[in-house]
């Protein structure tokens, strides 16, 4: 039986590095969540993430790595980027303005290559440091997600999120 409870948007975001800094991409002006502002790459799982692979288990009605899939295939679709090595970051859940609550996985990963191609939904992007990236209108917190990552790779501690408010 549906429960709205226990109902969720699910999405992945993906923190992209090549040769020591960060993929970032401005939104779209038209876009109704967060126009204008800059981001990393990401968006919703859908069935369709798993659902033309063959089920990971014997019994067939488990897939393993769906997470991953869907950041792959959101990257592709959105900067025309292959990735590698991805791992996990931190997640967050929000509540969009149709009441729907998405939860967000936020996972890092290596680009193959360093040929961006932009989707229609993005208008920028830029190759950016961990300080650069702190003085461009990203959406809240995805600036902080970047330095955990950086600082996960410089001292191999696995990050955890801090809040902001004091």
């Amino acid at each position: 039986m549906y429960n709205s409870e226990k109902a969720h948007y699910i999405a992945v975001t993906g923190i992209i590095l090549k040769d020591g800094k960060y993929l970032i991409a401005k939104r779209a002006e038209w876009e109704p969540d967060f126009p204008n502002k800059w981001t990393v790459p990401g968006g919703k799982v859908s069935m369709k993430d798993y659902s033309h692979r063959t089920p990971d288990t014997e019994g067939g009605k488990q897939w393993y790595n769906v997470l991953e899939e869907a950041l792959r295939r959101e990257v592709r679709e959105e900067v025309g980027l292959e990735i590698r090595d991805i791992g996990y970051v931190t997640n967050l859940v929000f509540i969009r303005k149709d009441n729907i609550p998405c939860m967000v996985v936020s996972l890092f990963g290596y680009a193959v290559s360093d040929d961006v191609k932009l989707n229609k939904d993005l208008s920028e992007y830029k190759w950016v440091s961990v300080e650069e990236a702190k003085k461009y209108d990203m959406i809240e917190g995805i600036a902080e997600e970047i330095e955990m990552v950086d600082n996960f790779l410089k001292t191999g501690k696995v990050p955890e999120w801090k809040s902001l408010r004091k």
